[in-house]
């Protein structure tokens, strides 16, 4: 079982930055993955960004390049999403997941937090 708890989501303007957070604790099992995904009102989850946590490699939807980063903290088991230049489009929950590299699906969600970003 792991468990994972996000912070840092709030109300910020267009063209902001906020940075979320994410907390992970339990039993995991190496080689993993922790991803972001993000939910807007009435819009189906998409996956945002996720990192390799042994090797540390990052990917990135397209809506994120060049304005998101992820990036993990292997002492404090933590996984961080920096948004940048943030939009309108991009208010949705946003939602850590973890996934064992051989899982065709993230099997394990924390309970989200929201991200509003006002025009």
């Amino acid at each position: 079982q792991v468990q994972l708890v996000e912070s840092g989501g709030g109300l910020v303007q267009a063209g902001g930055s906020l940075r979320l957070s994410c907390a992970a604790s339990g039993r995991t099992f190496s080689p993993y993955v922790m991803g972001w995904f993000r939910q807007a009102p009435g819009k189906e989850r998409e996956f945002v960004a996720s990192v390799v946590w042994r090797s540390g490699n990052t990917y990135l939807s397209d809506s994120g390049k060049g304005r998101f980063t992820i990036s993990r903290d292997t002492a404090k088991n933590t996984v961080d999403l920096q948004m940048t230049s943030l939009k309108p489009e991009d208010t949705a929950v946003y939602y850590c997941a973890y996934k064992e590299i051989i899982d065709r699906v993230y099997r394990y969600w924390g309970q989200g937090t929201q991200v509003t970003v006002s025009s």
